[in-house]
């Protein structure tokens, strides 16, 4: 049963995944449908952690909206995930950042990593 599963999900699988980690700032082209309709809206923050294993992989984008914090969860491997492209590289040394929500302004930056 296993390994059934395993060739399902390995199907499902993207050809190319950008690579990126947690602190990063991305920009998330997702599709939404509106009626028959359908547009690619762009959701761009810092990403706050990264979860899961396989085809069930997500990662949590957050950025703020007029003065409010808004949090994504966006499974990685989604077709209604159009492509996520890398921002700006940043400089963290912990796997969530969930301090970040207590955080507003200048305090709430992710220092960039340069190289």
């Amino acid at each position: 049963m296993n390994e059934l599963i395993r060739e399902i999900e390995a199907g499902q699988l993207k050809e190319s995944v950008p690579e990126f980690s947690v602190g990063d700032t991305v920009k998330v082209y997702g599709k939404i449908k509106e009626g028959n309709r359908e547009r690619i809206q762009i959701f761009e923050g810092t990403v706050l952690k990264k979860q899961g294993g396989s085809n069930r992989e997500t990662f949590t984008v957050r950025k703020t909206s007029n003065g409010i914090g808004v949090e994504k969860t966006w499974p990685l491997h989604s077709p209604n995930v159009e492509k996520v492209e890398v921002v700006r590289r940043g400089k963290v040394r912990r796997a969530k950042l969930n301090y970040l929500r207590g955080r507003v302004g200048k305090k709430a930056k992710v220092k960039e990593l340069v190289k």
